[in-house]
């Protein structure tokens, strides 16, 4: 692997992080060789602990991690050591690789139990504690300097090196570009005052910041998002929001930083990847998704529709500007013909999963068939896994749109092509009818009142939609609902799997997906011909 190199961006300091020579993790997690091939195998306890994590994709089996890649960063404190494996399970079939970010102390660190990995004894015979790195502040400072500094790791005992920072610089009300935090406008470095992990968090991990200005003074806080499952190539999540951020768009969150890195792949045609690591961006504190918020308004039966319609125009402006700023391409008939392709092998394995499915398989048929045969628009880049849970109601802001990296275990180059914007607004449509279905089934004599409820809701944010985009459904209405039909059966196989009581959510939606129009016209969103 090659050294990686710091790049300086608008303001960034010019100084690098370097490395001491004693800074190396012990012998204690060094690891003995494997022999597939893969490097050195991580100790068994730390094999263990990855596998029971909410990240880690496969855990129905005994693992063995090896290293691909490693790196260290300095930890600014003594005894506390900073080094961050890229590792492989063997036996899955994926071969995914997973980012592992570890702290190893001389000293538990206070407070730090339910982030403690393992307790190990080095050749000095000494204990060394463990942590999972996110959730040590050391490691948390380190990284966020790291991206500040535009510099570069050091590598790892093992040899290699995997990481360098970029400062992301993002237009300015006044035109000037500065990063994404107080601290590049002049190029002053903030104190971090504290941090910590985001709770409950599935597929990456989140690090809160608290920063200060050299007089003390706050500033706005940060959060730095860790991936656990790399890809190579550029990770959609940092590259579409940063995109955005530079067109000007005020329903992403402004960029800061992130890191880049490479690594051993054995699914790359060298068997060498080069990815995103972590992106870090302003952090909107006190701030609920929109899921949340729609919920209670549907529990209270609070009048949604003047907001929902300007998450339809937030929408679609987001659509707009990523038309405008990345590659579109025209929907060819092999094109067309690899979606359907995919909506009906999704459908078939929903049919096998839920047998309640069965009896609709030819109505699906024909909705997707349809679709296949609709006007489709130009392909853009798209949000790909849009829904209320997406999305956060800023006071005084509006609507903020978030995590645009997709399915993290998906295929990067699936997460990255252009797509149809429908896709996203009938992830949007379908959300707003969870919510309805969530509350009816809290209180089943309200189902009714509800589902009215929703149908304004989803009404007033295609008409917001089409006000913003000028696109009206017309002969491209069977894309929308071969796409809502898509979200619904992906929910059933969901709720199959994990929330059996739930089932008659989705199946509902299906049966009226497949018997009516669940879609109601108003005058912005019209039929032509």
């Amino acid at each position: 692997m090659v050294l990686a190199h710091g790049h300086r961006l608008g303001t960034v300091i010019s100084k690098l992080i370097t490395m001491s020579a004693d800074q190396t993790l012990p012998l204690a997690y060094a690891g003995g060789m494997t022999g597939n091939g893969l490097g050195s195998a991580l100790p068994t306890d730390v094999s263990s602990w990855a596998a029971r994590q909410r990240w880690f994709a496969d855990t129905g089996r005994p693992v063995e991690l090896s290293r691909v890649g490693c790196w260290s960063l300095p930890s600014g404190e003594p005894g506390v050591l900073i080094r961050t494996d890229c590792v492989l399970d063997a036996g899955d079939p994926r071969r995914t690789v997973y980012q592992l970010p570890v702290t190893e102390r001389d000293v538990a660190l206070p407070g730090a139990e339910a982030a403690l990995i393992t307790i190990l004894t080095g050749a000095d015979g000494r204990r060394r504690f463990v942590y999972d790195a996110p959730a040590d502040p050391a490691y948390a400072r380190a990284l966020l300097l790291l991206m500040l500094r535009g510099g570069r790791s050091a590598p790892g005992p093992d040899g290699g090196s995997v990481a360098h920072g970029e400062l992301l610089p993002t237009p300015l009300p006044g035109g000037s570009e500065s990063g994404g935090s107080e601290s590049g406008a002049d190029g002053v470095e903030p104190t971090v005052v504290s941090s910590h992990v985001l709770r409950g968090e599935q597929s990456n991990t989140s690090i809160i910041y608290e920063l200060a200005g050299p007089d003390g003074r706050v500033l706005a806080p940060v959060i730095c998002k860790v991936f656990r499952a790399l890809h190579h190539g550029d990770n959609p999540d940092v590259t579409v929001q940063s995109t955005l951020a530079r067109a000007g768009s005020h329903f992403v969150p402004r960029p800061v930083g992130c890191v880049v890195g490479d690594w051993a792949d054995p699914r790359t045609a060298d068997g060498t990847a080069r990815g995103h690591l972590a992106f870090a961006q302003e952090f909107l504190p006190g701030v609920e998704d929109a899921w949340r918020v729609v919920l209670d308004a549907a529990r209270r039966n609070e009048d949604f529709t003047a907001r929902a319609r300007s998450l339809g125009v937030a929408t679609a402006a987001v659509h707009a500007d990523l038309a405008h700023a990345m590659p579109t391409a025209e929907p060819t008939a092999e094109i067309v013909g690899t979606v359907i392709d995919g909506l009906r092998a999704r459908a078939r394995r929903a049919v096998a999963e839920v047998p309640a499915l069965d009896r609709y398989a030819p109505a699906i048929e024909a909705v997707f068939a349809s679709a296949a045969e609709a006007s489709w628009p130009r392909l853009q880049r798209i949000h790909g896994d849009l829904h209320l849970g997406q999305v956060l109601l800023v006071p005084g802001r509006g609507w903020v749109l978030v995590d645009f990296e997709g399915e993290p275990l998906s295929p990067l180059e699936d997460r990255t092509r252009a797509d149809v914007p429908w896709r996203d607004v009938a992830g949007m449509l379908r959300s707003f009818s969870y919510a309805a279905g969530t509350v009816s089934r809290e209180a089943p004599g309200r189902t009714g009142a509800v589902t009215a409820w929703a149908d304004a809701c989803r009404r007033a944010f295609l008409d917001g939609y089409s006000e913003r985009s000028g696109r009206s459904l017309g002969e491209q209405r069977p894309l929308l609902d071969a796409f809502e039909l898509d979200k619904a059966l992906y929910e059933a196989v969901y709720e199959k799997l994990n929330r059996p009581d739930w089932l008659p959510i989705p199946l509902a939606a299906i049966d009226a997906l497949l018997s009516q129009d669940v879609v109601p016209r108003s005058s912005a969103v019209r039929e032509s011909g």
